[in-house]
């Protein structure tokens, strides 16, 4: 009973090893013969290794930057920037030094008036007299100084009248205002260490 339970898998095994020995029989002429890839790649001539070209020269990876690791990175706080103060200088300009103009030194002597004479005494002590003489005929300015010397500064005619000065000597002087028939005299002289004038008409 055993033996018979048994034959229809012992059958079954047999027919299938049977078709696997057949199978790889049948496969082994296909296995046996080159790939037309292989072929192809076996009749290639050998290439010299020179041929290739020469390879790329390596790319030197750039040292690694070491950075500091910033307070409070990683513990999920962020730092704020503490806000850096400027220091503003505020420069003056300087003043401008100004100088007060001295007031020029009164050099002009000392003046006085003396019988219609204006005087100027200078630093060396000497004396000038100065005086304006208006008559009808026009009008005359003289001058005389303290070392005896007359001189006629101007002399203006009045219309219709002429000027002439007469003079000998540096201490003499006479200055004439004429018209027809009619005449006006200014005389000057020094005398006795002062000026000395005389006004006179001659006719009429």
């Amino acid at each position: 009973m055993r033996s018979s339970r048994w034959t229809p898998i012992a059958g079954w095994l047999a027919a299938t090893a049977t078709s696997i020995v057949l199978a790889s029989v049948a496969l082994l002429p296909v296995l046996r013969t080159n790939a037309p890839e292989d072929r192809a790649l076996a009749q290639l001539p050998a290439s010299d290794a020179g041929d290739f070209p020469a390879p790329l020269p390596s790319a030197t990876a750039p040292a690694p930057t070491s950075t500091t690791p910033t307070p409070g990175a990683g513990t999920g706080t962020a730092t704020k920037p503490r806000p850096t103060a400027t220091r503003t200088t505020t420069t003056t300009p300087p003043r401008p030094t100004t100088t007060a103009p001295k007031p020029p030194a009164n050099t002009a002597p000392p003046t006085t008036t003396e019988d219609g004479w204006t005087v100027t005494t200078a630093g060396d002590g000497k004396r000038t007299y100065v005086r304006s003489f208006r008559v009808e005929g026009g009008q005359a300015v003289i001058r005389v100084t303290s070392d005896a010397v007359v001189q006629l500064v101007t002399a203006t005619p009045a219309d219709g009248w002429q000027v002439q000065k007469v003079q000998d000597t540096p201490d003499n002087l006479a200055v004439y205002f004429n018209e027809t028939g009619h005449s006006f005299i200014i005389h000057a002289t020094w005398h006795n260490d002062r000026p000395f004038a005389q006004v006179s008409e001659i006719g009429s």
